[in-house]
């Protein structure tokens, strides 16, 4: 009986330091943002194909013109990627110069894609295995890159762009462009 009491308690202790565990975990301030270990870094070393038939294939040295771009990161399998598709039109109608990584995808449904969602890409590479996104230590897709002119990450955005977010990625490629 005085074993069974122990084991009891025992239980009952882990129990409560559990829930301390989690009470202390739950009340602390929480941190959306995630920071990229590729911010502040020169792009990886890349030569990816055509991914669309009318727009050329992508590589490290498109990166080094002295100009600010945005990389976008999209699937055409990928739901988000057809939300943010608006956000993307809009940023270049502000004027970014957009450039894409189709991934793991067919020439013939990125065509799909671009028809019926747009087509904001003055480049599009074609990563079949995933080997330039994990390169560029992105998770998922839809992500987007800020790149300055000589070919350095200056800004990660994860997830699909919002309409809020286009001011903000505006603002970092300006950012990119001055120098800052």
């Amino acid at each position: 009986m005085r074993r069974l009491r122990i084991i009891l308690w025992c239980m009952v202790a882990v129990a409560a330091a559990l829930f301390a565990l989690f009470y202390y975990q739950l009340n602390q301030p929480k941190n959306d943002f995630v920071t990229s270990a590729m911010v502040g870094q020169p792009l990886p070393q890349f030569a990816l194909e055509p991914a669309s038939a009318d727009r050329p294939g992508l590589a490290t040295a498109d990166f080094k013109t002295g100009e600010p771009q945005l990389l976008n990161l999209f699937g055409s399998w990928c739901i988000p990627c057809r939300i943010e598709a608006p956000q993307l039109e809009a940023l270049e109608r502000q004027g970014a110069r957009i450039t894409g990584v189709a991934l793991r995808d067919t020439p013939e449904d990125v065509a799909q894609f671009l028809e019926l969602y747009g087509n904001p890409f003055t480049r599009i590479g074609r990563d079949d295995l995933s080997e330039t996104q994990f390169a560029l230590g992105a998770s998922g897709v839809p992500e987007t890159f800020v790149i300055d002119g000589a070919g350095r990450i200056t800004y990660q955005h994860i997830g699909p762009i919002a309409p809020g977010d286009v001011p903000v990625i505006l603002a970092e490629l300006r950012k990119a462009g001055s120098g800052s």
